[in-house]
This record gives C-alpha cells, structure tokens and sequence, in this order.
C-alpha cells in the first residue's frame, strides 16, 4: 500500500511540475494596492521610465520595439507593466477592479515598490490616454510622452470607447469592430477584462489638460486617423511638442524614427 501511495505521489508531483514549465513565468510581480498582482519588468540602469502600453496588448509590444532597447542605451531605467487584466497580470472581472482609476494607481503603486521619485513616462495609444490621466495624478512625473492619440479621449461619451465597450458585450453589435474583437480571442486576452477597461476608461478634460505643466511630446504616424487629430491634443496641452514619424496606428511605435524621437525628448 506505501509503494502505491509513493507511485501515485511521484505521479501527482510530476505532473504538477510539468503543468508549472508549461505555464509562462509571471515573475517578476508585485502586490498593488487592492492585492491585484501586476506583472513588471526593468530593462537598464539610470533614470527611470515607464512604457504604458495599449489596448489589447500587454508589455510585450514595447519589447518588439526599438524604443526600449534605445532607452536603455540612452541611460535609462526601462520599465514596463502589464496593466492589470493584460498579459501576465492578474486579470479580474469585477467593476471595482477597474473604477476609480485603478490601473493608474498600479503604476504609482509599483513605483514605490521600486523606490522610485521622479520619473518619465512613454504611453502609446490606449496607455496615451492612461498617460494623460496619469499627469493630473501623479505629480512625480518629470516628462510625458503620448504617442498615437489625438484628443478624442477627454470626451466621456467618445464614440469609440463605447463602440468597444458594446462591441466586447454584445457579440456582432459592431462589424466594424468586429475584426479587432476576433483578434483579441485568438491572441489569448480576457474580453471580459478588456470590456471593463473600456467601461471605465479614464476620461481627462480639455480643462484638466490645460492645467498640465511638465514638458509633453506627441508623437504620431502620419497614417494614424484613429484616435482623432494629434495637433489638437498638442494645442490643449500648455507647451506640447508635436513629431510625425512613418506609420498607422499598428505600425508607428515600431520604427526607428519613434524611438529616436522618444529618446532625444527625453535626454533634453
């Protein structure tokens, strides 16, 4: 009877090891601030900064991009995040995990937890909006990068957050949209964590960003007409530089000219 129990704990335990290597690492993580674990990664030494990515998406993306690495070249702290319901980040399903600003209050969390005063922060697309938010919050921030957005975002009742929300709740309610909703089942996401991102998607107002003071860049593809006109989110912001790189939407946070623009921002 022993040697049966051993057998089937030898089993039990191989098999527990084996369903652990099949899972992805999560590690690093840390412990936010209502016990949602987030995952992070820090590329580099120097002065820090934060890569918010964007929607549907998760650290990954930046990886694939030369402005990480160039970052840290350029004497950097690169760090990057899931934001929660992303990636290997804890993704819950409640309103509460997402109301009142919540992934924001990850990326003030983590920097604590990393012992970090003073940082830059690179937001692109979905994290623009975040980054945007993120400046009325957070007044340890030294400069801002949003790529990707135009000011579309400061209206609470902006057509596509909602399209998004409908689209991710109510299957076929936007053809339109429908590809990019495929894409995100097919890649693995939480639509349901997604949903609610877009349900409380932080909204920052023409008056609110009037009243940023840290020197901003925007950057753009000139292809990019998704999120509305960049100039005017450089014209709502006080001092806001504007750089158009080659790209769409998909594409401009992957060329050199991103990156290079990014870097001598913030090296000034």
């Amino acid at each position: 009877m022993s040697r049966l129990i051993n057998t089937i704990l030898l089993q039990v335990g191989l098999l527990l090891t084996f369903c652990a290597s099949a899972q992805p690492a999560r590690a690093p993580l840390f412990i936010s601030f209502d016990g949602t674990r987030i995952h992070y990664d820090i590329l580099g030494e120097g002065k820090p900064v934060v890569l918010l990515h964007g929607f549907i998406s998760n650290s990954e993306s930046w990886k694939r991009a030369p402005v990480r690495q160039a970052l840290a070249d350029a004497g950097f702290k690169v760090i990057t995040l899931d934001l929660r319901g992303n990636g290997l980040s804890d993704k819950p399903h409640t309103a509460e995990a997402y109301e009142r600003n919540a992934e924001l209050k990850d990326v003030m969390s983590l920097m604590k937890f990393l012992g970090v005063d003073t940082y830059d922060v690179v937001g692109y697309s979905r994290g623009a909006i975040l980054t945007a938010k993120l400046l009325t919050m957070d007044k340890q921030i030294h400069k801002a990068v949003m790529g990707g957005m135009g000011l579309d975002f400061s209206d609470p009742n902006w057509y596509r957050r909602k399209n998004f929300h409908e689209a991710l709740t109510k299957p076929g309610s936007h053809p339109e949209l429908q590809s990019a909703v495929d894409y995100a089942k097919k890649s693995g996401a939480d639509t349901v964590a997604l949903a609610r991102m877009q349900e409380f998607q932080p909204v920052t107002t023409p008056e609110e960003l009037a009243k940023i003071t840290v020197p901003v860049l925007v950057v753009n593809g000139d292809k990019d007409t998704d999120n509305g006109e960049p100039k005017a989110l450089v014209d709502a912001i006080p001092g806001a530089k504007l750089v158009i790189v080659p790209g769409d939407h998909g594409g401009a946070m992957r060329t050199p000219e991103f990156a290079k623009a990014v870097v001598d921002f913030l090296t000034k």
